[in-house]
């Protein structure tokens, strides 16, 4: 079931891209064929650099975080994490830019994040990332 929501997922997040180009922020997408590819790069690049995203930021988190007692320290790091791998999947597609570099990669993330979670949400097809991660280890069937 995870591989059907996430087919269905793909273009609603590449329309959700489109709707981050439409805003002024200074992230550009090309056409709704570059939107489909990049939704595919950023969500790849999700699952395949998390964890050593994660493992890199982790020792400054537990730091400055108390080991996660102060909750808006890890939301920092989450959207850290978030405009690393937005602005990957921009520096790997062709059509897919950051006009204000960096800035436009913050708030990309967090406008493409937000609107993702609200909409997914909204029509029910949200994936948690526990079941994601159960996918992954082949624990669900």
């Amino acid at each position: 079931m995870g591989a059907f929501i996430w087919l269905l997922q793909w273009p609603i997040r590449a329309l959700i891209l489109l709707i981050v180009d439409w805003l002024p922020l200074g992230v550009k997408v090309d056409s709704f064929r570059t939107a489909l590819l990049s939704s595919v790069v950023i969500g790849l690049l999700g699952t395949l650099l998390i964890w050593p995203l994660r493992l890199l930021l982790g020792p400054v988190w537990a730091v400055t975080s108390l080991g996660g007692l102060i909750s808006p320290v890890s939301l920092l790091f989450n959207w850290l994490i978030t405009v690393i791998l937005f602005g990957l999947a921009a520096a790997l597609i062709k059509g897919f830019r950051l006009e204000r570099g960096l800035l436009s990669a913050a708030l990309g993330a967090v406008v493409y994040a937000v609107l993702s979670a609200l909409i997914l949400r909204r029509l029910g097809l949200e994936i948690d990332f526990n079941r994601v991660a159960a996918l992954i280890s082949g624990a669900a069937a």
